[in-house]
Order: C-alpha cells, then sequence, then structure tokens
C-alpha cells in the first residue's frame, strides 16, 4: 500500500507575468495555483505516494478551481475546508540573464489565515498516515495559522507519524505581532527532519554558527530528537542559469548530491518544495545518499517546468539521478 502523507498551507492563485514582461508593462497574466506544502504534496502525488492537503477554500468560483487542481493533481479533498472569505494571490514577473525575477503578495487576511484548528476533521484527515509536512510560511500569517499548524504536529505525534519542516523564514510574512523566535521552537521540538539553510535555523531559532553542519549540531544538542537535517545549495550565475547542490545530515553522517548545472531555466518557483518532495520520498524508501540524489533530482526537473509544481513521475527522477535520457527526444 503506498504511503500517505499529509501536508498543510495556504493555496494561492499565481498571476504570472507573460513573454518575460515587467510587472507594469503587463495587460494580461497567466494564471495558475500553487503554494510552498501543496507544491510538495501533488509532487509526492505524481511519485504514487497518497496525499491529503489541509488548506481553507473560499466558498466562490476561485475557491472551486483550486479544488480541481488539486484533485486533478491526484490530491485528496479530505482536508479541504470550505468557508466565507478570499483566496490568496501572488504575480510572479518571471527574471531574465541578469536580471532577477520579482514576487509581490497579495495575501493578507484571506480564508487560510482564518482557519479555525477545531474546523478539521483530524481523525478523517489523518488516519493511517504516515508522514506530515508543514513549512515556516504558515505559522507565519496569522495566530491561528500558527496554532493550526502546532495542532496538526500534535495530531502527527500521536498516531507516531513521522514529521517534517520546511523552516523557510519569510521575514515580510511576519506582521501579526509575533516574530519566528516566538513560534518556531515549539514546532521544531515536534519535527523530525528539518530543512533549513544557516539563515532559517538563526532567525527561526535563534542558533548560529558559520558553518551549516557546526549549526546543525547545534540545533540538535537542543532538541535532540531530530533525525536528520537538509538543505540545497544554488550558485546562481544569472536568473536564467543556476548550479544545485543538496546536502543530508543523518545519524552524524554528512551526504552531499552531485552537482548540476541548470543552463536555461523555465521556472525555478517551487525548486524548494520539488526538493522537499522527492526528500520526503528518498527518506520512505531509499538509503540516505540514494535520498539526498533523489531529492536534488526531482527540483531539478521542476525547473524545467511552468508553473509552482513538479510534475515530473518517479521515473523521469530516476532517470536523471541515473543519467538515462537527459535531453533525448522520447518517443
Amino acid at each position: 500500500m503506498a504511503q500517505k502523507v499529509i501536508t498543510l498551507g495556504e493555496v494561492l492563485m499565481r498571476l504570472t507575468v507573460p513573454n518575460y514582461k515587467r510587472l507594469f508593462q503587463t495587460v494580461n497574466f497567466d494564471v495558475t495555483f500553487g503554494g510552498s506544502e501543496a507544491n510538495v504534496g501533488v509532487s509526492l502525488a505524481h511519485f504514487g505516494l497518497k496525499n491529503i492537503h489541509i488548506t481553507a477554500l473560499p466558498t466562490n468560483d476561485l475557491g472551486e478551481r483550486v479544488a480541481r487542481f488539486l484533485k486533478l493533481n491526484g490530491v485528496s479533498g479530505r482536508g479541504l475546508v470550505r468557508k466565507e472569505g478570499r483566496l490568496g494571490i501572488y504575480f510572479l514577473e518571471s527574471g531574465a540573464m541578469q536580471r532577477p525575477s520579482r514576487i509581490v503578495y497579495d495575501r493578507f487576511d484571506t480564508t487560510f489565515a482564518h482557519l479555525d484548528e477545531e474546523e478539521v476533521d483530524w481523525d478523517r484527515v489523518f488516519k493511517d498516515g504516515d508522514w506530515f509536512h508543514y513549512s515556516g510560511i504558515s505559522p507565519a500569517i496569522s495566530q491561528k495559522a500558527a496554532d493550526l499548524t502546532l495542532r496538526a504536529l500534535k495530531e502527527a505525534k500521536k498516531r507516531n507519524m513521522t514529521t517534517s519542516g520546511d523552516i523557510n523564514y519569510r521575514r515580510n510574512l511576519w506582521q501579526y505581532g509575533k516574530q519566528p523566535q516566538d513560534i518556531m521552537p515549539g514546532l521544531v521540538e515536534l519535527t523530525d527532519v528539518v530543512v533549513g539553510g544557516r539563515v532559517d535555523l538563526e532567525n527561526c531559532l535563534g542558533i548560529q554558527d558559520d558553518d551549516w553542519q557546526r549549526n546543525c549540531e547545534k540545533v540538535k544538542e537542543k532538541y535532540p530528537h531530530i533525525r536528520a537535517f537538509a538543505k540545497t545549495i544554488r550558485n546562481a550565475m544569472s536568473a536564467s542559469r543556476n548550479e544545485l547542490t543538496a546536502v543530508l545530515l543523518k545519524d552524524g553522517q554528512y551526504y552531499e548530491s552531485q552537482t548540476y548545472e541548470m543552463k536555461n531555466i523555465v521556472d525555478r518557483i517551487g525548486g524548494g518544495d520539488a526538493f522537499m518532495a522527492g526528500l520526503i520520498y528518498g527518506m520512505l524508501h531509499l538509503e540516505p545518499q540514494e535520498s539526498i540524489e533523489f531529492a536534488v533530482a526531482a527540483s531539478v526537473l521542476k525547473h524545467s517546468t511552468i508553473g509552482d509544481v513538479n510534475l515530473s513521475s518517479k521515473e523521469e527522477v530516476e532517470a536523471l539521478v541515473n543519467g538515462n535520457n537527459v535531453g533525448r527526444l522520447l518517443r
């Protein structure tokens, strides 16, 4: 039976400026949907795992459109709560060459920000679950979203599920009177696998060191239950050309992936979420070195696909890891 992974987070409508125009130039937008944790769930569904995503959607046509987007990509609707409110939006201006991409958020006072933990049917959602994943974005949105994330972690641990958190620090989102160190330590206390770089660990947990591995060791001294740490290492020569490597620290052993050169990036949004999904899949099915190789390859393939979500199959990721069919015409 396929493992079941539960994810939690806001789903946004993405409005992308077409043809590499500037935001102030455009008269139309390309529309798609995504959100960090939902991106992870969609990717895992394409790898053959079961996913239930917990979120709140407005009771209007936009909410229905998101629900259909998730269903089309294999995500169960059991975790969807419908209520009055608005859908969050973000605008993307795609960079090229030396001009970076830019994002403008419009996600204040959304339906998800007001989702109460008592509105979720926890027994129904978490039944037979194997893994729960969240990110540092949700608790940054509102106090209710932070409470919701903590409740989900408690529900997961009550059922002996593995938990993971991509604790990505988003400075501009923390606007409701709390700071990351008021909230994130309580979440990390219930997290088994932590993904984050040195800046994330410093801002979310107040633990710092110039060396990432030493930093992780300091975190583990305070939170000894953590099983593994991971992160990607991105070298951006331009908006269109990056190098990507990933590292995993598990059971005191350090694992580093091969490095990929991505010369003609199509869309880098969601690359970290694709990595997270690959890591979850790898830690459920593979050895540590294989896990980090699978995770970084999943992220690389995401950079070739328009939209927030990685639509690559498990077999396509495995082929890249093994150097098969790279850039070939398959027919």
